[in-house]
């Protein structure tokens, strides 16, 4: 499933194409410390089911914010860590944390 990144001029048109949706930003937050497996994923995103986990990580592997490292092992062992790429997003993601925990406070 290749997802096509429609071609824009505008830096925050592209940056939101890339992060935008409900939980690509939650992902990202919750990798901010290190490597999680699928499993703990779905435990610390509340609400996400299990098709719609799949089909985020894959796009955020796509778009190179998220590593996917599968060890050669019975019973397989995949974990997932931010690229380098990914981590670069952190500031950002945190910056809106803290705009969204003021604004839940006015609200």
């Amino acid at each position: 499933m290749e997802k096509k990144i429609r071609k824009t001029y505008c830096p925050v048109d592209y940056a939101f194409q890339r992060i935008g949706g409900k939980y690509k930003g939650r992902i990202i937050w919750s990798l901010r410390e290190g490597c999680l497996r699928y499993g703990e994923l779905i435990r610390v995103i509340e609400g996400i089911s299990p098709k719609m986990l799949t089909q985020t990580l894959k796009e955020l592997e796509e778009d190179k914010l998220v590593i996917r490292i599968a060890y050669p092992i019975v019973p397989p062992h995949v974990e997932y860590k931010l690229s380098e790429t990914g981590t670069g997003l952190l500031p950002f993601i945190d910056q809106m944390r803290i705009w969204g925990e003021q604004q839940m406070e006015v609200a």
